[in-house]
């Protein structure tokens, strides 16, 4: 039995999975359904709720002044948070089961007050604000949430199927849970051994760091002049799922706006153009597709996401002209060429540089900004911008990572995947967060060079542009590197699945975009679930196939990859029609032969050097 079906099970018998005969609406997406009238909580999503909560208490912990305001009313809970409180360090008042009762218990509370009361001594907390506030019992808390929220203090509460939406939407890490006793037994159990292994941790390096509330990435002690930075990688199977209210889910997309580079040419594949308008499945671009997802996000919430097309002058009339066809839909696009100045009231963009570099998009990134961009986006209430990697067709406009930036005020966030060691899929498929260092990234994806690192830097950043604009002006902030999230006071890696990460470099990589392996739908490539392995097989094309145009002439049709590990193929050689291909597969036609793969044959773990190979 796995450790994730252990913990699944101990959650069953605690009844946490039960609610209520009533269902929220907002609190559906935690719910299987209804049995016997009950709505029945999902577990597993219970857990990942659990898991957040006590990742952000440990390392909210991490801070030696850190304090913890425990909630409480129901008695049968205050044995249970009393051992707790006994056993951490934390902000425990003498009576938190009466602080409930008590209008302005914390924007009143300037000086420490003590009254008795005809039944019961009432106390008011000290006067320094609790840096987050633990709620178990929800209900009749409508002033704990409200003046935490005015205040600006995160709340960690368990929520059940009842609990209404203007209280819910206050929480910042809702655990849906039956507040049941032997539940709140399990999370106060959970909370003080995260607590006491992180003090534990702390009296092992001898040190008391500072660790704020926004320090969920920091770099760790310095030794001798130099530091070690580490980077909180979240899962993306972690992020808790969207809200179903379409309005609440309009008004955090209107604060997006998409940034797209265009530079990146296809020079090597013998297109005389930007990659962004190579034909890559049915007929659509990487350009089509990005427009597509906003598209399809616009229609279905309501919203308005912009997109940003930043283009060199030797790629960008023929970017104008392929945006032609998008006149008719709801996709507000606004192009921009390189070193061009336009009107203050619109948007501006500005640069030196008349060589394009798809590398250093970060850095042109920070032009448009610099360039006056940046303050009417603020003026028009955009909060957060997606700068996708210019070579990455697989790029997604994902609301679950904005949502996740937006609960958690996260200032930059890098998408990274891992790396295909079976460590990092296991860490994938755990569905934990975890602190790596900066060494174990690498920018460069090819097969050689990510041997000995754990995650693929994918170049693609979600950006807080209120934190752009506190920093812009800095001469050290350079968004190519991924050291740069150490200037942002809350900063984290998104790993995300490898199939949300197909770069376009060679005709090798059309291959794998143009077969069976992968399809696509409202912009969004999906893989094929019928692929077992984790990872994509690997393509190597011979020089024969290196232009588009001759890669077109080559194959009939894309063979089927499905079951594929790995295929090489050298020499002139031609591919019919309906062709499969297992296992490992080497094509190695002799200098002066030519090779011809006739329709419908199949190859398994064959290596074919002459016709009579097939």
């Amino acid at each position: 039995m796995t450790i994730h079906s252990v913990v699944i099970q101990k959650l069953l018998t605690t009844n946490a999975h039960i609610g209520r005969q009533v269902t929220t609406h907002h609190f559906k997406q935690f719910t299987y359904g209804f049995r016997n009238r009950q709505s029945i909580i999902d577990s597993d999503k219970t857990l990942i709720c659990l898991r957040n909560a006590l990742n952000f208490l440990s390392c909210l912990s991490r801070d030696p002044s850190s304090s913890f305001l425990f909630i409480n009313t129901n008695p049968l809970f205050q044995p249970i948070i009393d051992e707790m409180t006994s056993r951490v360090t934390s902000l425990s008042p003498e009576r938190a089961s009466s602080l409930w009762k008590m209008r302005g218990f914390l924007t009143n509370s300037c000086s420490p007050k003590k009254f008795r009361s005809r039944h019961k001594k009432l106390v008011f907390a000290p006067t320094k604000m609790p840096d987050c506030v633990v709620i178990f019992d929800t209900e009749r808390k409508s002033s704990v949430f409200l003046e935490a929220e005015r205040l600006g203090i995160p709340i960690v509460a368990l929520v059940d199927s009842g609990i209404p939406w203007e209280y819910y939407k206050k929480v910042t890490y809702p655990i849906p849970a039956n507040d049941s006793v032997q539940f709140v037994y399990l999370i106060c159990n959970m909370i003080t051994k995260c607590l006491m292994l992180e003090k534990k941790k702390d009296g092992a390096k001898g040190t008391g760091k500072k660790a704020t509330i926004k320090d969920q990435v920091e770099s760790t002690s310095e030794s001798k002049g130099s530091a070690s930075d580490e980077v909180l990688v979240v899962p993306y199977d972690n992020l808790a799922p969207m809200s179903c209210d379409i309005a609440d889910s309009k008004q955090l997309l209107d604060k997006l706006v998409v940034v797209k580079y265009n530079g990146a040419l296809g020079k090597n594949m013998g297109f005389n153009g930007p990659k962004s308008l190579i034909e890559v499945k049915n007929g659509s671009t990487p350009l089509d597709l990005i427009v597509n997802q906003i598209q399809s996000l616009n229609s279905k919430y309501g919203c308005n996401i912009p997109l940003l097309l930043m283009n060199p002058k030797n790629t960008h009339k023929d970017i104008v002209k392929a945006l032609e066809k998008y006149s008719t839909l709801d996709v507000d696009i606004h192009p921009f060429e390189q070193g061009e100045r336009t009107q203050h009231e619109s948007f501006v963009s500005e640069g030196g540089e008349d060589k394009w570099q798809s590398s250093k998009h970060g850095t042109h990134f920070l032009s448009l900004m610099n360039s006056g961009t940046l303050d009417v986006l603020l003026a028009q209430g955009k909060e957060y911008a997606l700068v996708v990697n210019p070579d990455n067709v697989a790029d997604v406009v994902d609301p679950k990572i904005l949502n996740h930036l937006a609960q958690n005020s996260i200032e930059y966030c890098s998408e990274v995947t891992p790396t295909t060691s079976t460590g990092l899929i296991n860490f994938m498929a755990s569905s934990l967060q975890g602190i790596f260092k900066l060494e174990d990234f690498t920018s460069d994806h090819s097969e050689k060079s990510v041997k000995g690192f754990k995650f693929i830097d994918t170049r693609s950043l979600w950006l807080n542009l209120k934190a752009i604009k506190r920093l812009v002006d800095t001469s050290a902030l350079n968004l190519d590197n991924l050291s740069t999230l150490k200037l942002f006071e809350n900063s984290i890696g998104m790993s995300i699945p490898q199939s949300r990460f197909l770069p376009l470099n060679s005709t090798s990589d059309l291959f794998l975009l143009q077969s069976d392996l992968y399809s696509f739908t409202e912009g969004m490539f999906v893989r094929n679930d019928a692929r077992v392995s984790p990872s994509d097989p690997s393509i190597a094309l011979g020089p024969e196939f290196e232009k588009i145009s001759d890669f077109k002439r080559r194959f009939e049709t894309i063979p089927s990859i499905v079951k594929l590990d790995s295929l090489e193929v050298n020499g002139d050689v031609w591919f019919g029609a309906d062709i499969v291909l297992k296992g490992k597969v080497v094509i190695d036609a002799s200098p002066g032969l030519t090779l011809r793969i006739p329709d419908g044959v199949v190859l398994e773990d064959e290596e074919i050097n002459d016709p009579t190979d097939i």
